[in-house]
């Protein structure tokens, strides 16, 4: 009897751990932005050691966006030009050979306007004067 408990205690110990280490989103900054516009997902286990893939989806369409910086605590991606305007969720694609999509618990809100271009952003950037101001 104490054998089959404290294998089963065990069981349920190792499968507990198991599933702590799936990537899990909890805070998107800025939670908005137009096409172009550089997002971060904060959460935990978002390396990539767990995470392979991307996306923000609609419930129709998963679009995969290109991923900029990746750590355990953040993914850095570019909204991408073929997303629709609108509230997007993220969605996970997990490494490995049984790799599965998660929709996480946190959105992106995709505005109308043109897309951010790097080069106009610099423009209109406020340069400091030789004197200090501008």
């Amino acid at each position: 009897m104490r054998l089959v408990l404290s294998l089963s205690l065990l069981c349920v110990g190792a499968a507990a751990s198991l599933s702590a280490q799936v990537p899990l989103m909890n805070k998107v900054e800025p939670d908005s932005g137009k096409i172009g516009s550089v997002v971060r997902a904060h959460g935990v286990f978002l390396g990539k050691a767990k995470v392979d893939e991307l996306f923000l989806t609609d419930q129709t369409d998963d679009i995969k966006v290109q991923v900029l910086g990746q750590t355990e605590d953040y993914i850095e991606f570019r909204i991408p030009p073929s997303v629709k305007p609108g509230r997007q969720r993220l969605m996970v694609k997990t490494t490995g050979a049984t790799s599965v999509l998660l929709e996480q618990p946190v959105f992106v809100t995709v505005s109308k306007g043109a897309p951010i271009a790097k080069e106009t952003a610099e423009a209109t950037a406020p340069t400091p004067s030789a004197n200090g101001t501008h």
